[in-house]
């Protein structure tokens, strides 16, 4: 397979009604001229609806955030060689004053022409201490000082490591002019809802359609991005929709990716940094077992599900969490093997044996099992899950009864949020960015508001340990504790990481957009190709 560029290790009716209703809807732009009518980049998701393009309204995975982003920029964003000036047009830490100092871009404004400035960095993180965004936590700030118009200082607490990407390259930057009146922000979605400082103006989102459409801000502090327009489109058949050239960029399975390129487009690969998981409800029996959680990993082939699920195009996962293209990766974390004798040994060591039907029985009372799946949706492209029937087959045949449950995605999330589960497989990304993700995946402290985080409290080392690395300055100090996490996470499985599944796009090259997969993620680690810095020179 001859890839170009490998970082790190609704169907054609619909599109066609969609863009014929976003060209209706924007013929009328103060903003068009015929030069910058075509200027137009169009982008196919499998899914189409991510919620309205603001902190509060976008749905909570990293495809609404990507959506939101072209209206709200952040201090700083992470391009293809790591992090770089976005609204802080530079930035250092102050150990005396135990604050990162921002210098703002003194040319930044706000869609509606009013200036940002260090008033608005203060008063967002009050907003966001006030009314919780989903994507950030700000327990270790303390507040935010305003030193002059285009310079704040945010002060922390106590150190806090991962602060860039954490909160200095994720955390949207909020008008004060419009918010500091809003009582409820998560019922506002008034025009200025959507005023913000990033490269495009949101337009108009279509919920039955799925579509989406944003206009260039021709003000940008950065300079005005290639596009005039950028559309979303929801596309059930994004590779006809490439060749026809109804869209520009689209993520494609893998087996498209030799065609494609024959035809002219360029493909880009991700390193792994989204992972499929099985989530496993370690509040009840049997499930809060280590011993059981350990026979459910051996009982698993996860090669198996890769091969049928997958058509072989993925890798399995490291049990510690962190990918192995991640710089704190742990080569020595415990592995294990798919061995359904040493399964079935751990099983029978909890008292289950088999019982008149074949399947494993305890006590008389039958070993039965949910396994929740739904349709996945990875960087914009949304699959026929064919794990649950893999792993049902596999539990099935080691004697545990399991009913397999198909739900649409949310619905699967919801029953994860509220512990209405057993098992469910899910899948997330932010496992090749900062080591924080560990604290969001595994501790409920952290994780409380993620449907993807285990929520696992009952191991008081890892707990600790999850806390140290996050205080840890010294880099080579936090990559001993991150390492550590990761052996205790693949000991305690409170999740199951499966693999990582091979992830592609493709894109239009005459567009005049590189598109490209950012090595550790957009943000805090979101694996999709749709990163801003791409509609600049």
């Amino acid at each position: 397979m001859n890839l170009v560029q490998h970082r790190r290790n609704g169907s054609n009716w619909i599109i066609r009604v969609g863009l014929a209703l976003l060209l209706t809807l924007t013929a009328g732009l103060p903003a068009g001229s015929a030069e910058e009518a075509v200027s137009e980049i169009r982008i196919a998701d499998g899914r189409g609806d991510w919620g309205q393009p603001n902190p509060y309204l976008h749905y909570p995975r990293g495809s609404g955030y990507v959506r939101m982003s072209w209206v709200f920029d952040t201090l700083v964003w992470k391009g293809e060689d790591g992090f770089q000036p976005a609204l802080a047009r530079s930035w250092v830490f102050d150990s005396e004053m135990q604050a990162f100092v921002f210098e703002l871009q003194p040319e930044a404004r706000w869609h509606d022409g009013e200036p940002v400035t260090a008033e608005d960095v203060a008063f967002t993180i009050e907003l966001f201490r006030e009314h919780p965004y989903y994507w950030i936590r700000l327990d270790d700030v303390s507040h935010a000082e305003v030193m002059d118009t285009h310079r704040v200082a945010i002060h922390l607490h106590r150190p806090y490591a991962p602060f860039i990407p954490d909160i200095g390259g994720t955390m949207p930057i909020m008008p004060a002019h419009i918010w500091r009146e809003v009582e409820d922000p998560n019922t506002f979605t008034g025009p200025a809802a959507f005023i913000g400082s990033g490269p495009y103006r949101f337009v108009d989102f279509d919920p039955v359609q799925s579509s989406y459409l944003y206009e260039a801000f021709p003000d940008y502090y950065l300079g005005e991005p290639k596009a005039g327009r950028l559309v979303y489109l929801r596309a059930g058949q994004a590779i006809a929709a490439l060749r026809n050239r109804e869209v520009d960029l689209a993520s494609i399975r893998p087996e498209m990716v030799e065609p494609l390129q024959r035809q002219g487009f360029e493909i880009v690969q991700d390193e792994r940094g989204w992972n499929k998981k099985l989530m496993i409800n370690h509040r009840k029996a049997p499930f809060d077992e280590r011993a059981f959680r350990q026979a459910l990993a051996h009982a698993i082939d996860r090669q198996a599900i890769i091969d049928r699920s997958q058509r072989g195009f993925g890798r399995p996962a490291s049990f510690g969490l962190l990918s192995p293209d991640h710089d704190l990766y742990s080569p020595d974390t415990p592995d294990y093997a798919h061995d359904p004798e040493r399964a079935l040994e751990l099983l029978r060591q909890l008292g289950y044996g088999p019982g008149p039907d074949g399947f494993l029985q305890k006590d008389g009372e039958p070993l039965e099992v949910e396994l929740l799946v739904s349709n996945i949706t990875a960087g914009g492209q949304t699959a026929a899950d064919r794990d649950g029937e893999v792993i049902k087959a596999q539990l099935e045949r080691l004697g545990i009864r399991t009913d397999l449950v198909n739900l649409e995605q949310g619905s699967t999330d919801t029953r994860i949020r509220e512990w209405n589960f057993d098992l469910a497989v899910s899948g997330h990304g932010g496992i090749a960015g900062d080591a924080r993700i560990l604290n969001e995946m595994i501790s409920s402290a952290h994780g409380a508001g993620s449907v993807n985080s285990a929520r696992f409290d009952a191991h008081p080392e890892l707990n600790r340990l999850l806390d140290a690395q996050l205080r840890a300055m010294d880099p080579e100090e936090r990559r001993g504790i991150v390492a550590q996490i990761q052996h205790l996470h693949a000991e305690e499985l409170p999740a199951i990481p499966l693999y990582y599944p091979d992830a592609f796009a493709a894109f239009n090259p005459d567009s005049g957009v590189r598109w490209f997969y950012t090595p550790g993620g957009i943000a805090k680690g979101i694996p999709i190709p749709q990163n801003k810095v791409s509609l600049f020179p």
